[in-house]
């Protein structure tokens, strides 16, 4: 029997903006209401970002987190894991400081430096409804995502041993798979690891079939039985290679921060439809969906009654 799939969902991130679309979650609590109306669906893992609720902007501050993760746990088991990517242009320690703050049982770590280009989106909009858009996504044209090895030591040390904090390792490529290899021969990481292969992001692994299959060849070589694996998509090919991981075996995400869409050219009404949609997908093809509470199981995580918010 195939193991049952983990779908994580990403309600808002840090990259699309407010013009992008109108049922993009901004407040903690549009966030709230995505994350728990996400759970209900069918979503084990909710990861999170914070936005400014006035503009829109990528929010670094543990007080918006903690006013929506409080909320989100009152009233669903999801497992709250608080991303470590922050905003792009923040530095190191801002973009820690929500998970330092709420001890999360998941975080996300990306775990490599890259090219992250998000400024081709400024050219399907001409009006915005905030003047930090158009700048923020330009600047990606000259920007480094930077995860050194240095940081990558500093955000492992800090979390996992002060707050026995899992990760999900975002790998953007294939060296990422060595980077996370070589935070493991280290001796500085526990199994099982949760590794998130994202395609599809300008400047890191395109969105083709064949990386896929490549990558998760390479993660069984590097990891073996140590470890699960999960797919991410960006734009229009998130439901396909959410579906294909499934048939591979592996788990999935979903979410805005991924895709705005539904279909093709469809805008996503909510973070709960993508999630449906997966799950309707999942289902016809014989699997079952994975609880919280057999997440929490899978991943050896810490449990909901050793957080702080």
């Amino acid at each position: 029997m195939s193991k049952s799939v983990i779908i994580t969902c990403a309600p808002t991130g840090g990259i699309h903006t407010p013009t992008m679309s109108p049922h993009l979650p901004i407040t903690p609590e549009d966030i709230a209401d995505a994350a728990i109306e996400a759970a209900q669906a069918g979503a084990a893992v909710i990861h999170l970002h914070a936005r400014n609720p006035e503009t829109g902007q990528p929010d670094p501050r543990p007080e918006l987190f903690a006013d929506f993760m409080s909320r989100i746990s009152a009233e669903s088991d999801a497992v709250l894991n608080v991303s470590t990517g922050g905003g792009l242009g923040m530095s190191r320690e801002e973009r820690l400081r929500a998970a330092v703050a709420t001890s999360p049982e998941m975080a996300s770590l990306n775990v490599g430096s890259l090219n992250f280009g998000i400024f081709p989106m400024a050219e399907k909009h001409t009006q915005w409804k905030h003047d930090w858009e158009p700048e923020f996504l330009e600047m990606t044209r000259d920007f480094i995502f930077k995860n050194t090895f240095a940081d990558l030591e500093y955000v492992v040390k800090e979390l996992a041993h002060g707050h026995g904090t899992k990760f999900e390792f975002e790998c953007y490529d294939l060296g990422h798979l060595y980077n996370l290899a070589w935070l493991i021969d280290q001796g500085w990481l526990e199994p099982p690891f949760f590794v998130q292969m994202v395609f599809g992001v300008l400047g890191g692994v395109g969105a083709d079939l064949d990386n896929l299959q490549h990558l998760h060849t390479i993660a069984e070589k590097l990891f073996g039985d140590s470890y699960e694996w999960s797919v991410l998509a960006a734009g229009r090919h998130q439901m396909s290679f959410a579906t294909q991981a499934a048939m591979l075996g592996g788990n999935l995400r979903v979410g805005m921060e991924d895709s705005l869409y539904i279909g093709p050219g469809e805008l996503t009404p909510s973070n709960a439809a993508q999630v449906t949609k997966i799950r309707g997908i999942i289902e016809s093809l014989g699997y079952t969906v994975a609880t919280p509470d057999e997440t929490r199981q899978r991943l050896a995580l810490k449990g909901a009654d050793r957080v702080t918010f």
